[in-house]
């Protein structure tokens, strides 16, 4: 599902026009991002999930050129953890369906036609 998509559908579920939905929803995302671009900032939605922010450390690289060694610099990058509720949806909706029974009579296997050669005298 992409932005405009997302948008259609909550437009369709609250009975708002997709121009009110588009707000709210750009409104949503600058939220989210200008309170994950301070220094621990962190967004929780119960049951939903929690965005937040994660250090990675500087680490030796590569270069997929020429590979020569890198130093790749430490980074501030954001990360979503899903909360219990969604991920127990998820989980329930990808689980394998359980075989439906057969109804009826089951067929018996035919029994196997063996050939008699028969003799030549």
């Amino acid at each position: 599902m992409n932005k405009a998509e997302l948008i259609a559908s909550l437009a369709e579920q609250t009975g708002q026009t997709r121009a009110e939905v588009t707000a709210t929803l750009d409104a949503l995302m600058e939220t989210v991002s200008a309170t994950l671009a301070q220094e621990g900032g962190r967004v929780v939605l119960v049951g939903f999930g929690t965005f937040d922010t994660r250090k990675r450390a500087a680490r030796p690289g590569r270069n997929p050129q020429t590979g020569e060694p890198i130093q790749i610099a430490e980074a501030t990058l954001p990360r979503f953890t899903p909360g219990k509720l969604l991920r127990d949806r998820v989980v329930e909706a990808h689980k394998p369906k359980p075989k439906p029974k057969s109804k009826g009579k089951t067929k018996s296997p035919t029994p196997a036609k063996t050939k008699q050669k028969s003799e030549k005298i």
